[in-house]
């Protein structure tokens, strides 16, 4: 499996040293943190911009919203972090149309959100290869907070749920 996530103990002074087994259970808290995704012609999103969050170089995508108005958003890399920056003032609830910022070419649609909202999810993949089995989903709504990170068809985010910081 190629690594295009990081996850690391989510105490700065946790021992790195120690290495751990993949198969070995993991009781220290996490941090998961996305450090590539692809839009749909192969450009990487993360460090697109200078915008950082604990760190970590921002997600930036195009977004443009039904009225015509778009900008740039970059997202917080590290899962479950809901902050953004940029061109934000859009309301709850808007449907947007999500865009590669290099191309302007909307993201690619994955498919429906499974919650009844009506949002659909569209694709940031984890590698240049452009796998749908490997993405960061995102939901086409503003303020729905439902995106997932989906690697080798499992969703990694069902896992950091149940390994909360």
């Amino acid at each position: 499996m190629h690594h295009d996530i990081q996850a690391t103990p989510a105490s700065p002074g946790a021992d790195l040293a120690e290495q751990h087994d993949s198969f070995q259970p993991w009781s220290e808290p996490v941090t998961v943190v996305v450090t590539q995704a692809f839009g749909p012609e192969g450009h990487n999103l993360v460090g697109y911009s200078d915008v950082t969050f604990n760190g970590h170089p921002a997600i930036t995508v195009l977004v443009r919203t039904p009225e015509g108005r778009e900008g740039l958003v970059h997202l917080s890399p590290i899962y479950g972090d809901r902050r953004k920056q940029g061109f934000t003032d859009i309301a709850p609830g808007t449907r947007c149309t999500l865009c590669c910022p290099a191309t302007g070419k909307p993201l690619e649609k994955l498919g429906p959100v499974d919650d009844g909202s009506g949002a659909d999810y569209y694709a940031l993949y984890l590698t240049s290869r452009l796998i749908k089995g490997h993405a960061v989903a995102l939901s086409d709504v503003w303020d729905h907070h439902h995106s997932r990170i989906v690697d080798d068809d499992a969703v990694i985010s069902y896992w950091a749920q149940t390994h909360p910081i």
